[in-house]
């Protein structure tokens, strides 16, 4: 019976991807730590540490897939002890050569060693699904490079820009956070394994590299000094995971208004029978752009969590150490969500030139006031014309009149501007800046960067 909807059948997968809760399930865990203890025992085999041979029958009889979690949960409430259970129970598929298992190491060894055994394999889905994410912004890009649409400022119509220049803005972001994914990998995927406070002391000399080389043996960094009192590796971790969550959320809120009727600029994916309202049988909802947008918040407070753990009494102890238990898994879930989503609705994204086109001129001309100004302001003076002009802005909205009308019966602008002139100020698709080139400049470094190839 599943108590968590990250675990539901109806909605679980609103709030987590199947590949990614197998990462984070408990089975996996098991599996993960005995991964753990089989390369310790390897390592200290290689180097004398235990017998040779004791470390090889380790390596052969260690089998988590067949162990009973059931057995280990009933024994784990009477022990007390989130560890030992399941070395009990490792040890016993060992035989003789159990009594070598978990040699000088602690608990927090294997159970932090494992977590980035498994946050290694979340980290690669993460990143596969946000150069996902990027090559659909860079199709979205490149396709509405021209594509004109209003620019909003404070919810209210400001300026002329391309749809393209708006989706520019998003890939420069996401190809931050695959940088940022980079950069910190060789960083977060650090193992550890240096005994009860971290000094090596039931291992003496050998110590450093029995570490070193189960560290190895797991394809995991080694650290320059044990990490149990130093958990800024995961924060740093959580942080990135908030920022991709962030953007993500941000692109999700935005399609949201975009795609509202009186908007009506973009629709996410639709599919014959997807029912918007039990009620209401016209409702096209925005149902996965509300999911990609609702996840953030979430991986925002379970980051949270995170951070907490930061603050550690003395060398080690589990307070806050169990909140990245709980934390660590969920922003790894709610992040997958959302990566996988955010890829359908953006590759299945409904855009409306037609509207788009139709809402730059909604305000009759209002949206050019600007460019009148300063063209304007080249016989005028800049000050001058901004009076004019706003002048005739306040009068053109309070009355419900078209710009160009009032503008003409300015007699200083009259005057000074002809009717064609107005025109051409007044037509959105003259008054772009350099957004289309702005646009080139981002697919460009897309493309250079070599982040959107293949993973």
């Amino acid at each position: 019976m599943s108590s968590h909807p990250i675990d539901f059948l109806i909605i679980g997968n609103n709030f987590a991807t199947p590949e990614m809760r197998a990462i984070w399930s408990e089975e996996n865990r098991l599996r993960q730590q005995a991964a753990v203890e089989v390369a310790l025992a390897r390592a200290q085999g290689e180097l004398g540490v235990i017998p040779p041979k004791a470390a090889q029958e380790i390596a052969d009889r260690a089998q988590p897939q067949a162990l009973q979690l059931s057995d280990i949960a009933q024994l784990a409430a009477q022990m007390k002890h989130s560890f030992m259970p399941t070395l009990t129970a490792l040890q016993q598929q060992c035989g003789p050569a159990g009594e070598y298992l978990h040699y000088g190491a602690t608990t927090q060894d294997i159970v932090d060693t494992a977590t980035i055994l498994q946050l290694r394999d979340a980290l690669g889905i993460i990143r596969r699904d946000t150069v996902g994410v990027a090559r659909a912004l860079r199709q979205l890009a490149e396709r509405h490079q021209h594509t004109l649409m209003v620019g909003r400022t404070h919810g209210m119509q400001a300026l002329p820009t391309t749809f393209g220049f708006k989706v520019a803005v998003w890939l420069d972001e996401f190809l931050r956070h695959l940088t940022r994914i980079n950069e910190i990998s060789p960083r977060v995927l650090t193992g550890n394994i240096n005994g009860a406070i971290g000094t090596n002391a039931a291992l003496g000399d050998q110590g450093p590299e029995v570490e070193r080389r189960a560290l190895a043996l797991l394809g995991l960094a080694c650290p320059t000094i044990g990490w149990q009192s130093a958990r800024d590796r995961l924060s740093e971790f959580a942080s990135l995971a908030v920022l991709i969550s962030g953007s993500l959320g941000k692109i999700g809120n935005e399609l949201y208004n975009l795609m509202r009727t009186e908007i009506g600029e973009v629709e996410e994916p639709f599919s014959a029978g997807k029912i918007g309202s039990t009620t209401m049988p016209h409702k096209r909802n925005p149902a996965a752009i509300e999911g990609l947008a609702s996840l953030t918040a979430p991986v925002r407070h379970s980051a949270g969590l995170i951070f907490e753990s930061m603050h550690v009494e003395h060398e080690r102890d589990a307070m806050s150490w169990r909140a990245e238990w709980l934390a660590l898994p969920e922003i790894c879930l709610y992040l997958s969500a959302q990566l996988q989503n955010a890829q359908g609705i953006l590759n299945g994204l409904t855009v409306n030139r037609e509207k788009m086109r139709a809402n730059l001129d909604i305000q009759a001309g209002l949206l050019l006031s600007e460019r009148v100004m300063f063209e304007a302001g080249k016989t005028l003076g800049k000050q001058t014309a901004h009076h004019l002009v706003y002048t005739c802005a306040m009068t053109a909205f309070e009355s419900g009149r078209d710009f160009k009308s009032v503008l003409a019966e300015q007699p200083e602008i009259a005057g000074a501007i002809s009717g064609a002139d107005l025109d051409s100020w007044l037509d959105p698709a003259r008054y772009l800046g350099s957004a289309v080139e702005k646009v080139g400049d981002v697919l460009r470094a897309a493309d250079d960067s070599q982040l959107l190839e293949r993973v």
